[in-house]
C-alpha cells in the first residue's frame, strides 16, 4: 500500500469538511460561507506545505493563492480550481441533504462533490503527499483557487488579465471536467464558450384584465414565446443571421477518435438525459452536437400569474433567461450583438424587448500535441491502466481562455468526474475510486514532468 492509499480516510474526512460549507456564490446570503470556504482552502494549502498561502482580496469573492518554488530549472504549473458551488434546488429531490455528505455505493453525495470541491481537493492532496513524503516537489507549483466560477469569474478574470508576475507559469492544470466513461482516463481539449443574459419584454405599464383588454392589449409572455421561436426552429437550428459563420468543424482525425469512444446513444438517452427522445441540429451526431456545435437555450421564464388557482391577467412584463453556447472560433461579443439584433427583428408590435448580458466566456480549443498534455496522459494511463482518450466538453470554464489570452499558457484539463455525477442538479456525486486515483494521477504527473 503506497502513501496515498494509506491516507484515504484522512482525505475523505477533509473532503467532507469542505463539502459541508454551503459556499453558494449566486446567493448573497451565503457570503459568510464563501469566506469560510476560501479560508478552508488557504488553511489546507498551508497544511500541505505550500508557501505564501493567502487570500487575494478584490471586488468579488477572495482568490486563494499558494506556491512552492523550490525546483529551479524545472517547469512551473499553475493549479486551478474553484470553491464556490451552485444552489442545491430543488431540495425535495435530494435523497440526503446537499450539504451533509453521504456515501452510497462508492460515491460521495453532496453539492460541490464533483464540481469542483472534490476535484480541487485532488490537486491539494496530490501536492501535499509529495511534500510529506519527500520534503520537496519535482517541479514548481502555484495554486490559484477562485470563488466565482459559477457566476462568471470576474475577479479571477481581472486578476489574470493584469498579468501579475506571481502567477507566471508554463502550463495550467484544471481538475473541473469528467472522464468519458468509468475507468477510462480522459483529458479534455475543448470547451464551449458562453453568452448568458436576460431577455426583458415590456408591454403595458401594468398587468391588465384579460376579459376587458384581451384581444387589444399586448401580452409580454406571448411576445417572449414569439421571439424565442424566431431564434431557433423546431429542428434545433439557430436562426440568428451570421451566427454559424465562425464555427470551425472538428477535423476528420478528431471525429475518427470520437467514433472509437464507448458511446451508446440509447444508454445516454435513458441514463443521462432521461427524456423520450434526443433533440438537436440535424446532420450531426450527439457528441458533435454537444461538443462542437453552438446552442441556444432558454433556462427560465417568469411573468404574469403563476400562483395556485386562477387570475386572469395579461402580463405587462416577462423575463426569459437565455444563453448561447459557443465553439471555436466564435466570439462572445459578436455573438451577443447578433443575438440582440435578432431579438429586435423578432420583437412583436406593442412591446419592447431588451437583452441584458449577465456574463460570458470565450470558447477554447487546446492543441494536445504538447509536452504538458502528453505527460498528463501518460500519468493517467499509469494510474488507471488504460490509454488516455481526448475529448471535448459542452460546458464552459471561463478561466481556460483567460489563461491562454493573458498568460499565453495551455491548460491541461485532467478531469476525474463521471457523466452521471449530476452536476448542477440534485444528488450530485463524486465516485470515490476516481477521487483517490485522481490524487495519485496528479502526483504522478508532477513526477513525470520533473524527470
Amino acid at each position: 500500500m503506497n502513501y496515498y492509499q494509506q491516507h484515504h480516510e484522512d482525505y475523505l474526512e477533509g473532503l467532507k469538511t469542505f463539502l459541508r460549507i454551503p459556499s453558494i456564490s449566486t446567493l448573497s446570503e451565503h457570503k459568510p460561507d464563501i469566506r469560510r470556504a476560501a479560508e478552508f482552502v488557504r488553511d489546507e494549502l498551508t497544511k500541505a506545505g505550500l508557501d505564501q498561502a493567502q487570500l487575494i482580496e478584490g471586488e468579488g469573492n477572495p482568490l486563494v493563492y499558494g506556491e512552492w518554488l523550490g525546483a529551479p530549472g524545472k517547469p512551473t504549473l499553475l493549479l486551478y480550481g474553484h470553491y464556490d458551488v451552485q444552489p442545491p434546488d430543488p431540495l425535495d429531490e435530494w435523497k440526503t441533504p446537499p450539504f451533509e455528505p453521504a456515501i452510497r455505493n462508492d460515491n460521495i453525495y453532496a453539492r460541490g462533490s464533483a464540481d469542483d470541491k472534490g476535484q480541487t481537493y485532488i490537486l491539494i492532496k496530490a501536492v501535499e503527499g509529495l511534500l510529506k513524503q519527500h520534503g520537496k516537489l519535482p517541479i514548481n507549483v502555484k495554486f490559484l483557487i477562485e470563488g466565482e466560477e459559477e457566476v462568471g469569474g470576474e475577479h479571477i478574470e481581472s486578476y489574470v488579465a493584469s498579468k501579475p508576475a506571481r502567477i507566471k507559469a508554463d502550463a495550467a492544470v484544471i481538475c473541473d471536467t469528467e472522464m468519458f466513461a468509468p475507468e477510462l482516463p480522459t483529458i479534455c481539449v475543448g470547451l464551449r464558450g458562453m453568452v448568458y443574459g436576460e431577455l426583458i419584454v415590456q408591454g403595458a405599464d401594468h398587468d391588465l384584465h384579460s376579459g376587458m383588454y384581451g384581444g387589444a392589449a399586448p401580452n409580454a409572455l406571448q411576445a417572449i414565446a414569439e421571439i424565442v421561436t424566431a431564434l431557433k426552429d423546431r429542428e434545433g437550428r439557430i436562426l440568428i443571421p451570421g451566427f454559424y459563420d465562425r464555427v470551425v468543424p472538428p477535423s476528420d482525425k478528431e471525429r475518427a477518435a470520437w467514433n472509437k469512444l464507448p458511446f451508446n446513444e440509447a444508454e445516454y438517452l435513458k441514463n443521462e438525459v432521461g427524456s423520450k427522445a434526443l433533440t438537436g441540429e440535424p446532420g450531426f451526431d450527439v457528441l458533435e452536437r454537444t461538443w462542437a456545435r453552438p446552442t441556444l437555450e432558454v433556462h427560465g421564464i417568469r411573468g404574469g400569474f403563476i400562483g395556485e388557482g386562477a387570475k386572469t391577467v395579461i402580463p405587462a412584463r416577462a423575463v426569459a433567461k437565455i444563453s448561447l453556447r459557443l465553439v471555436a472560433d466564435q466570439r462572445p461579443d459578436e455573438a451577443a450583438e447578433q443575438l440582440k439584433k435578432a431579438i429586435a427583428a423578432a420583437c412583436p408590435k406593442g412591446v419592447t424587448a431588451e437583452y441584458k448580458l449577465i456574463h460570458f466566456a470565450r470558447p477554447s480549443l487546446v492543441n494536445p500535441d504538447n509536452r504538458f498534455i502528453r505527460d498528463a496522459a501518460e500519468a493517467m494511463k499509469q494510474v488507471f491502466g488504460k490509454d488516455t482518450v481526448y475529448i471535448r466538453s459542452g460546458g464552459s470554464i471561463p478561466i481556460v481562455s483567460a489563461f491562454d489570452e493573458f498568460l499565453g499558457i495551455p491548460s491541461v484539463m485532467m478531469g476525474f468526474g463521471l457523466p452521471d455525477d449530476n452536476l448542477h442538479a440534485p444528488n450530485e456525486k463524486m465516485h470515490l475510486p476516481n477521487f483517490f486515483r485522481g490524487i495519485e494521477a496528479v502526483a504522478r504527473y508532477l513526477e513525470i514532468l520533473g524527470r
